[in-house]
């Protein structure tokens, strides 16, 4: 057993380690939390004083904050349903005996080792471009006229190319949750008579349950903060301006330090909000 000093040993050898994780994560929450109570505006004065909450009630009163808000929920959303729908069907179909298995799970996993920057590039360049995109070729082979992605579809083509990124990390969650599912239950359901859905539905589904609760969990934490393929994309442009995105426009195009700080903390207030719902999920699942 460890004794005392062993122990206070330990507890001193962390300690510079727990203060600069600290130090890390509270001095911009407080820097945020400092400048939001204050007119800051870098390249025209700079600090001008203390508003109060000003700040707070003209970012929530902004005719774009809503619609960001709701922008933001629905990229989420988006995002989650497709990647755990495709995400349980592609985690089937790798756990089948197939040639070149490896290399086949390698490729489909590989998308999620890609920078987002170069990702939505690489969809806004070769696949959604209007005139030289792969789906305009496509759609002039089957004589209809070239949808504009991002224009017309703006928020889809968001979600599209968040769910391509996405989709390798649900699927090997979601493969490594089948792989332990005991094989002997399925020959059993399968002696009884069940056909493949329904042993799909009473015996692999239950038992994908918190695998993904933990990718929804996961996904969606680092769904919130989404920025890079929208400023690649459309800049917040035809209705995909997220929260973050809004952030970045008051705070860096406005100047408006003071302003995108409040943003900010609305934003910390709702990753809350989502967070403690899903953690009430994930510990239902959990205690099942």
């Amino acid at each position: 057993m460890a004794t005392q000093n062993s122990r206070s040993a330990a507890r001193l050898m962390l300690a510079p380690a727990v203060i600069l994780l600290l130090g890390w994560m509270l001095v911009p929450l407080v820097m945020t939390l400092l400048f939001s109570f204050k007119k800051y505006l870098p390249l025209r004065g700079g600090d001008l004083g203390w508003v109060g909450f000003d700040n707070y009630v003209r970012f929530v009163t902004s005719s774009a904050f809503w619609p960001s808000v709701w922008a933001t929920l629905a990229i989420v959303g988006g995002v989650l349903l497709i990647t755990v729908v495709f995400g349980v069907l592609l985690a089937i179909l790798l756990n089948q005996p197939m040639w070149g298995q490896g290399v086949v799970r390698i490729l489909v996993i590989s998308p999620f080792f890609v920078m987002p920057t170069v990702s939505a590039l690489v969809w806004k360049n070769m696949f959604m471009d209007p005139v030289n995109g792969l789906f305009a070729h496509i759609w002039k082979f089957f004589g209809a006229a070239p949808l504009e992605w991002l224009s017309q579809a703006s928020l889809q083509s968001i979600v599209m190319i968040v769910s391509w990124q996405w989709l390798p990390f649900a699927t090997l969650i979601l493969l490594t949750a089948i792989q332990s599912l005991d094989r002997e239950q399925l020959e059993a359901a399968e002696m009884d008579g069940a056909t493949p859905l329904q042993r799909f539905a009473y015996v692999t589904l239950p038992h994908l349950g918190r695998a993904i609760t933990v990718v929804v969990l996961i996904q969606t934490i680092f769904l919130l903060g989404i920025f890079a393929e929208i400023f690649v994309t459309t800049q917040g442009s035809f209705g995909t301006r997220t929260l973050t995105y809004l952030i970045y426009q008051r705070v860096l195009e406005s100047q408006n330090v003071g302003l995108g700080s409040a943003g900010g903390v609305y934003a910390i207030i709702l990753a809350n909000i989502i967070a403690i719902f899903l953690m009430r999920m994930v510990g239902k699942n959990l205690d099942k």
